[in-house]
């Protein structure tokens, strides 16, 4: 009888060294419950457009370090979405921030924070974005798009640059006192260049050749006064210039 009691003391110690819960509910314990973490709130509220329920909700799951790495993504990830809805860009950005740095290869949540970049006006960062979409996609189509008109904005950009300051005329060949004038200031070369341009744009779009010949003749008209008047008292090239562009563009500018 001893040596048997022995032996049940002996099993008893090593399934309590294996099992500890099981030491406890031999000696009537109840073992120790391991809190679950629920993304189910986070993202009900933030499906809901509650930003009041969905800050704490969000944060109970996020800031949790038993929370799970693949629900602490989707809730980063609602979160940011629901920032963004309520223009708090900044913190937008900052969740897709944080998803992507547990998953960089998360092509929506790059293409999304893209399109807040472009939103802050950090173009260059939003085209970074949209083309780390892509390369994790190549078939996105949202993020192809965005990089898309992105590129062309650039392009137009960094050709208005390039022409920045220099009117519809090569200055190495001004002889009019006018042109000179044109050519020293940076702010009338650029108007110069914008009614260059919107006289073009006008005659290419005539309904007819008998309209485009009376715009053509407009034109020449304008540039004669212009040259005729400058330099005589009251005459100001600046406005003259504003008040042509304003013709042509028409009243909403376009």
């Amino acid at each position: 009888m001893r040596f048997q009691k022995l032996i049940q003391m002996s099993a008893a110690v090593l399934l309590a060294a294996v099992l500890p819960g099981a030491a406890h509910a031999a000696t009537g314990g109840e073992p120790a419950a391991v809190a679950q973490v629920d993304v189910a709130a986070c993202l009900a509220a933030t499906a809901a457009d509650d930003i009041d329920k969905a800050g704490p909700a969000c944060a109970a799951v996020i800031d949790n370090e038993k929370t799970a790495k693949p629900d602490v993504i989707k809730a980063l990830v609602a979160r940011g979405a629901l920032y963004a809805r309520h223009d708090q860009i900044d913190r937008a950005i900052a969740d897709d921030g944080r998803a992507l740095q547990l998953d960089p290869t998360l092509a929506d949540v790059f293409n999304a924070r893209g399109e807040l970049w472009l939103r802050k006006g950090d173009k260059p960062k939003a085209v970074q974005d949209f083309g780390a979409a892509l390369r994790i996609d190549p078939n996105h189509e949202k993020a192809k798009a965005n990089h898309r008109a992105m590129a062309r904005e650039l392009e137009r950009i960094g050709a208005q640059m390039a022409v920045a300051g220099k009117p519809s005329f090569n200055c190495a060949g001004a002889r009019r006192p006018v042109e000179k004038a044109i050519c020293a200031n940076r702010e009338l070369a650029d108007l110069d260049r914008e009614v260059y341009a919107a006289n073009a744009r006008v005659i290419r779009e005539a309904q007819s050749e008998d309209e485009a010949k009376k715009l053509r003749y407009e034109r020449d008209d304008f540039i004669a006064r212009r040259n005729a008047g400058f330099g005589r008292p009251g005459y100001d090239l600046k406005k003259a210039m504003q008040e042509r562009l304003q013709r042509l563009n028409g009243a909403d500018g376009y």
